[in-house]
């Protein structure tokens, strides 16, 4: 996969976030509450994946998982407390708002990872890294609009 074929890729894989939350909290509604469809949510994604996984034909060790440390099994615990929370906020704050937070979040939270090499390489936090934030939080409340009333 090229550069431009992946930032495409991310782009739509992007534009797919608020529409999951919506759907999830469509289900939430029609079903057992915002909890019961991010648990739905998880349970057809994991057998989407256990599918698509045997598909690629993988090799297995199980005795590779007892090597893995404990924090590489939280990413699962992260990814349920996202589609959870987007679940229960998405009726409240409308799918705009909900993912510009979202990004908000994760535009800082990535330039402090970054500047600390949690995980990966260390790249510090400079004056345009943080312009470049600045500009997010602008843009977030110019489509968030927070000093509005809803109409």
């Amino acid at each position: 996969m090229n550069a431009t074929s992946g930032l495409a890729l991310a782009v739509f894989i992007g534009m797919l976030l608020p529409l999951q939350a919506l759907i999830n909290a469509a289900l939430g509604r029609q079903t057992f509450g915002p909890l019961f469809a991010a648990l739905m949510s998880f349970a057809v994604g994991t057998i989407v994946l256990a599918v698509w996984w045997t598909a690629s034909r993988p090799t297995f060790e199980a005795a590779a998982l007892a090597k893995v440390p404990w924090w590489a099994w939280t990413g699962g615990a992260i990814g349920a407390v996202y589609v959870a929370a987007a679940t229960l906020l998405v009726p409240r704050m409308g799918a705009a708002a909900l993912i510009c937070a979202v990004v908000f979040g994760q535009v800082v939270g990535s330039l402090l990872l970054d500047h600390f090499g949690v995980l990966h390489t260390r790249t510090p936090i400079d004056p345009l890294r943080v312009v470049g934030a600045l500009l997010v939080v602008a843009g977030a409340l110019l489509v968030v609009k927070p000093w509005q009333s809803a109409a």
